[in-house]
């Protein structure tokens, strides 16, 4: 009897998650181009500051392809993670399980929706570190 329903508890979390995994790879698929987009707005704005640059960095076809692999890699690590989800749920067999299941949803989801910015965002500290150096 425990058995079956300890089964029938992994695979109503299984379900449960699984019916929320399609925007979450919306949101990460969102969150990739926007972060991109933050990156190259970087390099083209900040990266012409650079002393050591002559000319403007360019955004090629190549380049937007091999970061856009890179990417869809990250993607499916993301998602490797996201299995973490209804794993720690079969483990912990919390009380509330509804209010677990919102809880770590809400917060793998943002966690992971916010990783992406942080590429641009190092990237902007790393040039206007560069930058500052060359003024002093």
């Amino acid at each position: 009897m425990t058995e079956t329903l300890a089964s029938t508890q992994t695979a109503d979390a299984w379900k449960w998650w699984e019916a929320r995994r399609l925007r979450y790879n919306i949101a990460l698929a969102a969150a990739g181009w926007s972060a991109w987009a933050m990156a190259a707005a970087i390099i083209w704005t900040l990266g012409a500051l650079l002393p050591f640059r002559t000319d403007n960095p360019e955004v090629t076809l190549f380049t937007v392809l091999i970061q856009g692999i890179a990417y869809l890699l990250v993607m499916a690590a993301a998602n490797l993670c996201y299995l973490l989800g209804p794993l720690s749920e079969a483990v912990l067999h919390p009380a509330d399980v509804n209010g677990y299941r919102r809880r770590m949803f809400g917060l793998g989801f943002w966690l992971s929706v916010a990783l992406p910015f942080a590429y641009p965002a190092l990237l902007a500290a790393g040039i206007a570190l560069e930058i500052s150096r060359s003024t002093a």
